[in-house]
């Protein structure tokens, strides 16, 4: 049995794929096994992996697509190791990941999971010093002190500080869990970090920067925005917390997100749902709510228009 398990699930990613799997195969810590799970690729994903002869990995291909959570748990249920790591193709692991944060679960056995700082890298696979700095304490991990985490749900919740690709737990620990939930496509890794800490998981943060995360234009775009706020509101609306202040930060996150998601279906034509949900969303911003139940009165074709007209508007007050 290997002492860790890592897994990357892909998805028609060919050009990236390789960068992410090298990055395994270059650690330090040599007992691993890399699981690629492709979730019904058709962009030679396939025959990319079949040049693989290293016996530590191994790949599961599903001929159809099984979406993004399924395809992660076809990948931890192939797991072996005694530790596990789940992160996304198009990003990278340094040479040190694995020894480092695999040396602090070894040495105390209480500790559920280790946790990261990260670079943030383009496409072109190049370091970029200023957003790793912006990033860091954009999601509170330049104030978060190393050593165990107090406070944990705040932590991922509120701060969200923890990345789950920059992160590896005890394989026991994500069975206890479930896991991620099935059936989601995005909001599954803060999903899992949550019901982590409501399970009174424990966790260690170290603060070196360990993986790269990349940023790239397919992480935008109105296609990607619709899917990723449903599923977000579907997280958000799994929980209620005892504590007032992440309650009060929920029901907040819940009306954002409502209010988002109603004014991009409006813009797409999707008007009769849209408009429930910007009414639902109002309190956030009841300025916002209202322009866009009234640019849900024009005609299809001028709704695009108006849309960038007032983001540009916003943008400029600002």
């Amino acid at each position: 049995m290997p002492k860790i398990s890592v897994c990357i699930p892909t998805y028609n990613r060919v050009g990236l794929l390789p960068f992410a799997i090298d990055s395994v195969r270059q650690q330090t810590e040599p007992d691993w096994e890399l699981i690629v799970c492709d979730d019904g690729s058709a962009d030679g994903t396939a025959e990319l992996m079949s040049q693989y002869s290293d016996p530590r990995i191994r790949y599961v291909r599903h001929r159809q697509n099984i979406g993004k959570s399924n395809n992660m748990r076809s990948g931890f249920e192939a797991a072996t190791g005694k530790y596990f790591i789940k992160f996304d193709d198009d990003d990278r692991l340094t040479p040190d990941f694995l020894k480092r944060t695999s040396a602090i679960l070894d040495k105390d056995p209480t500790i559920d999971f280790v946790g990261t700082d990260h670079w943030v890298i383009d496409i072109n696979n190049i370091r970029d010093d200023r957003a790793t700095q912006l990033n860091s304490r954009q999601w509170g991990r330049s104030n978060l002190s190393p050593g165990i985490v107090e406070n944990l749900l705040e932590v991922v919740f509120m701060r969200q500080s923890f990345q789950i690709g920059a992160t590896l737990l005890r394989r026991q620990t994500l069975q206890e869990v479930g896991f991620m939930r099935p059936n989601l496509q995005n909001c599954e890794d803060n999903d899992l970090l949550v019901r982590l800490a409501l399970a009174g998981k424990k966790a260690y943060y170290l603060p070196e920067l360990l993986m790269e995360y990349r940023f790239h234009p397919e992480q935008q775009g109105i296609n990607r925005a619709i899917p990723y706020l449903q599923d977000k509101l579907k997280y958000l609306e799994s929980y209620q917390f005892e504590a007032d202040k992440l309650e009060l930060l929920r029901q907040r996150r819940i009306a954002e997100t409502q209010l988002l998601l109603g004014l991009r279906l409006i813009e797409t034509g999707k008007t009769s749902l849209g408009r429930q949900l910007v009414w639902s969303g109002k309190s956030l911003s009841a300025s916002k709510a209202w322009a866009g139940l009234a640019i849900s009165l024009l005609p299809g074709g001028l709704r695009g228009p108006a849309f960038a007209w007032l983001r540009r508007w916003r943008s400029s007050s600002v």
